[in-house]
């Protein structure tokens, strides 16, 4: 399998270890590739790839749409009647700044991470945070965000709660203008590629213009540990210069 293009000597010893972690599991023998890669260069721009379909990418009026991220944030963690807006079900709210090398987007929090108030917790961000420093990225530059920001038990993203998620998620996106995007599950594949993870794995997507990558969600990863092997082959595929 290729190598990790990552030196370590640019990562301190504990992000080193959560790199190290990461390649063992992900099945990484050898420390070297067969090409440099430069993991800290911009995403290239790409060629625009056919569009998810209206049904799938829903529709907002503009005139509806905040300005600017901190005006979308703001208008997230007030905004009656959001997707999975439940009575009893807990809001949270994005974490990261304007323009991270990376934006992660899962599906909606967990019981876990509503507690915790953050999109990603627990084991599921422990492991995120070793995916991270595998690909030379500081946990805390990344942005962090769920297609839907509420947890209401047994609820479900599909049909009409996914087309407005999918039409919120790519606002969100154009205005956190992020340097790539990977997105987390099968929920934000559909929304924002138009295809079920099964099938959008394995391939560049470009996102309201950003370089996208669909992979498993860390907490699948947990519950099946032989699937990091095909998630390492998605973040170098993120990582890449192709496509």
């Amino acid at each position: 399998m290729g190598g990790t293009g990552v030196t370590v000597s640019e990562i301190d010893r504990a992000s080193a270890m959560q790199a190290l972690g990461w390649w063992l599991d992900s099945g990484v023998d050898v420390a070297v590739g067969e090409s440099p890669r430069d993991w800290r260069r911009a995403a290239s721009a790409l060629p625009a790839s056919p569009a998810v379909p209206a049904a799938v990418a829903g529709a907002r009026p503009s005139a509806a749409s905040p300005a600017d991220l901190a005006a979308f944030r703001a208008w997230l963690a007030a905004e009656p009647g959001l997707p999975l807006d439940r009575p009893g079900a807990r809001r949270v709210l994005p974490h990261g700044g304007e323009s991270a090398p990376l934006m992660l987007m899962a599906d909606f929090p967990s019981p876990q991470e509503c507690a915790e108030g953050r999109p990603l917790a627990g084991d599921s961000w422990v492991l995120a945070q070793r995916m991270l420093a595998a690909i030379d990225i500081a946990p805390e530059t990344a942005y962090l965000a769920t297609l839907a920001c509420f947890h209401a038990p047994g609820a479900r993203l599909d049909g009409g709660d996914l087309e407005r998620c999918a039409t919120l998620a790519r606002d969100h996106i154009r205005l956190a203008r992020p340097e790539r995007l990977l997105l987390f599950g099968d929920a934000p594949a559909r929304a924002l590629t138009g295809h079920p993870l099964a099938t959008a794995r394995g391939k560049i997507h470009r996102v309201e213009g950003v370089r996208t990558v669909a992979t498993f969600h860390p907490r699948w990863l947990l519950q099946r540990p032989a699937d990091k092997a095909l998630a390492w082959k998605d973040l170098l595929l993120l990582m890449s210069e192709e496509g």
